[in-house]
């Protein structure tokens, strides 16, 4: 299901933005969705870090072969047989550390939907192997927040830098003031910049 607000933030990008309006144009019927538990939804972008989709997603899948449901207690209970599936050993480390997190009841989940971006941001960078980018997946993908920008996503800087910049390089500054222009959909924009490399919509 796609967020509420998915139909205003696209007609207000297109107003104000020319390359999204194409961009947008071109992908009429996809959209945003909601995928996951919490817990599922953080272990993939672990899996996701600094890897290409095509690469992730396949890891992943060899992680649900090992842990059907991706739960926390079965993930724990699979914890050594997770580098046999693609994973590096430093990354199958912080799934783990991520599935004790949750059995724990040391972070709380339940509270987020209530809790602002920064806080939640806040409290999952405490756990090891979630820096910024992967709370903003979290963000995107699971809480669906529309004004997300994850400056250190590597889709997002160089489809920013095809489209707006002829394929210059750009610092973090000039993309947090293209940005600013998007506001209070960045997290819309930044999917659509997403699909103007790849059509095929990820989720986590």
């Amino acid at each position: 299901m796609r967020p509420e607000y998915w139909l205003r933030a696209k007609r207000a990008l297109a107003r104000r933005d020319a390359v999204l309006a194409r961009i947008i144009r071109a992908h009429p019927r996809i959209a945003l969705e909601r995928r996951g538990e919490p817990f599922k939804t953080l272990a993939r972008s672990i899996v996701g870090q600094q890897i290409s989709v095509k690469a992730a997603e396949s890891v992943w899948n060899r992680v649900l072969v090992a842990a059907p449901d991706a739960t926390p207690e079965q993930v724990l209970k699979v914890r050594r047989r997770l580098s046999g599936c693609g994973l590096s050993q430093r990354k199958a480390e912080y799934i783990a550390d991520l599935a004790q997190h949750f059995v724990k009841g040391s972070i709380h989940a339940r509270d987020w939907p209530d809790m602002d971006d920064e806080a939640v941001i806040a409290e999952l960078v405490q756990v090891r192997g979630i820096g910024r980018w992967t709370a903003e997946m979290f963000l995107i993908f699971n809480l669906l927040r529309p004004d997300v920008l994850p400056l250190d996503d590597l889709g997002l800087q160089k489809a920013s830098r095809l489209h707006y910049f002829d394929g210059e390089p750009i610092g973090r500054e000039r993309l947090r003031e293209l940005g600013a222009g998007w506001a209070p959909w960045r997290s819309v924009a930044t999917w659509y910049l997403w699909r103007s490399l790849d059509p095929v919509p990820v989720a986590y």
